[in-house]
């Protein structure tokens, strides 16, 4: 169960940087287009290079249709992909400052404390954007630009949420076995090194 777990975290962080990956690469690209777009059409091309300037112009030169789209949904996908991975080696954000005098054994409780309120916390998110999903599958809304349903970025972020869910609730599981035992089944990033 571990390994699946694992491999669940980890192959869901590898598609959220492959997605991340490809919206910087599409923002970059856009955004080198709009420059050229805008360099066009300035007085100098417009008026001594009218030829150059409107060819490239109808060759379709400028800024991604879309590209805020694209990037709103994928910023999603890749939020709710990288959750897992995070869960998994105890890796978000933490400040130490008032329990790293503590006792290990408190602060394996206070990591298992946490660890089930970041759970319940995450399978609330993912109710929550379920019961959006089902709103715009239901009036059909669309993007502006791109036309597509709105409910696929949801759906996309939900596929990567329940993975995210069945990661936190064993990790929840799994902090409170470790709190009990005092052993280590998880690998803890906690602190400053």
């Amino acid at each position: 169960m571990h390994r699946l777990i694992q491999f669940l975290a980890r192959f869901t962080a590898v598609i959220g940087g492959l997605v991340l990956t490809g919206l910087i690469l599409m923002t970059t690209v856009s955004i080198i287009g709009r420059t050229i777009n805008k360099v066009l059409h300035t007085d100098f091309f417009q008026s001594q290079l009218t030829g150059l300037s409107q060819t490239l112009l109808d060759l379709g030169l400028g800024e991604i249709n879309g590209n805020y789209e694209l990037l709103e949904a994928g910023v999603a996908f890749a939020i709710f992909s990288f959750l897992p991975i995070c869960q998994f080696y105890g890796s978000h954000a933490s400040v130490d400052v008032f329990t790293s005098f503590l006792s290990q054994r408190a602060n394996r409780w206070i990591a298992a404390f946490w660890e089930v309120i970041l759970t319940a916390v995450i399978l609330l998110i993912i109710w929550r954007l379920f019961e959006g999903m089902q709103r715009y599958i239901g009036n059909g809304e669309t993007t502006l630009f791109l036309q597509f349903p709105v409910w696929w970025a949801y759906a996309a972020s939900f596929a990567a949420g329940i993975i995210s869910c069945i990661v936190a609730v064993y990790c929840a599981v799994i902090r409170v076995i470790e709190a009990v035992t005092g052993g280590n089944i998880l690998p803890s990033e906690q602190g400053a090194h």
